[in-house]
């Protein structure tokens, strides 16, 4: 694990150092794009800044302009790949937001469907996903791969 990593603990962190790789889909210059662990939805993605920052006013103007056009080229690879009828996209600053990281900021780009079981994860606290974590990935990084 790297001094960073280690030092705070963070999953984000130990991402951008490669230890968890399986999971990320699209590495930029200064952020990346992550599979969230605990979905919502097939293709739940997370765009991270590679720096351990934990708000936009920390955040570079480089690293905004990435993150947005990772956000742009998530929707696409998510149209391709899972054709959903919407997405959600946010950001949750601070735990009353509901951030379940709440030191390394990041963005969540949801995809949704018209009928789709979202609702369990709040009523049911239970989550339904069809497809595992690394099928997603490997759908998804060719896709990734050749957006622009």
């Amino acid at each position: 694990m790297t001094r960073e990593a280690e030092s705070t603990g963070c999953v984000f962190c130990a991402a951008v150092a490669g230890e968890e790789a399986s999971l990320v889909v699209f590495r930029g210059s200064v952020a990346f794009i992550i599979l969230n662990k605990y979905p919502y939805n097939n293709g739940h993605l997370l765009i991270v800044p590679n720096r351990h920052i934990a708000s936009l006013a920390e955040a570079t103007p480089e690293e905004l302009c990435e993150m947005m056009d990772l956000a742009r080229r998530s929707e696409s690879a998510l149209r391709e790949g899972y054709n959903p009828h919407g997405m959600n996209m946010g950001i949750n600053l601070g735990k009353p937001a509901g951030a379940g990281i709440l030191d390394h900021l990041h963005m969540h780009v949801v995809p949704r469907w018209s009928g789709d079981t979202n609702y369990m994860t709040v009523v049911g606290q239970t989550r339904v996903l069809p497809e595992e974590l690394y099928v997603t990935a490997e759908r998804l990084r060719p896709i990734f791969a050749r957006t622009r």
